[in-house]
């Protein structure tokens, strides 16, 4: 018998890994070096391969991608955060690439319908969390500019991380025990790239659990134009 796949958390993680994944994709002809064009676009392409099948899971994926409003969208506020500067995307990428390699394995530990991709996905994510902490530690130990600039991203996005520990309702996972690993992992890399660990509350006045609800920043209006235009624009064109 196949199991019922719980509509809200394909959605969740599926909206999570494709907003990041058209994050990213933004840097594409933008990056600082080569490389990192090569080792960005390649990130964003497991995400969007993990979107794609978490958003088939919930309907089709599509329409879901391109036709739903913006309120409609289930995924974290901190991942609809724009690129800003190199060490911005950097600090955004070691907040949900740890995240989500320790949220794939755990669910890739269990037997529902989520363990086949959390499977897969979490060698994807190992990857991501390892490219994001050794820039981590590039940046902060380097320059004092770039010091400054790794420092200032971690501090400005650091409200955002707390909703990645909200419940989601299909997700049977420990979510206090994640969270402990999470901040355990964080606090080793950025002591380790002589970063100041932030002191400020982890959740917003509104951020906490906002984006799972729909309720999104004021960039995510403006990203999300952009990433349906061409399909609004051409209603059931085929390629």
């Amino acid at each position: 018998m196949t199991a019922t796949v719980p509509t809200t958390a394909a959605l969740a993680l599926g909206d999570d890994a494709l907003i990041l994944s058209h994050r990213l994709g933004e840097w594409a002809g933008h990056a600082p070096v080569l490389e990192e064009e090569v080792a960005l676009a390649n990130i964003a392409l497991d995400l969007l391969g993990q979107a794609r099948v978490l958003l088939s899971m919930a309907g089709d994926e599509d329409e879901l991608a391109f036709l739903r409003e913006e309120r409609a969208f289930r995924n974290l506020q901190l991942v609809e955060q724009p690129n800003g500067d190199f060490a911005h995307t950097i600090a955004r990428q070691l907040f949900f690439s740890v995240h989500q390699h320790l949220l794939y394995g755990a669910l890739a530990a269990g037997s529902g319908p989520f363990a086949p991709l959390a499977a897969k996905a979490v060698k994807e994510t190992e990857y991501h969390r390892d490219h994001a902490t050794q820039w981590t530690l590039r940046l902060g130990d380097g320059t004092e500019e770039s010091h400054h600039r790794i420092q200032s991203a971690v501090n400005a996005l650091w409200k955002f991380t707390g909703e990645m520990f909200q419940p989601v309702d299909g997700l049977e996972v420990d979510w206090a025990a994640l969270e402990t690993a999470w901040l355990a992992a964080v606090t080793e890399v950025l002591e380790q790239a002589t970063l100041t660990l932030p002191q400020g509350p982890r959740t917003g006045a509104w951020a906490a659990g906002a984006g799972r609800q729909g309720l999104h920043t004021e960039s995510f209006g403006r990203m999300l134009a952009e990433m349906q235009h061409l399909h609004r624009s051409h209603p059931g064109a085929s390629w």
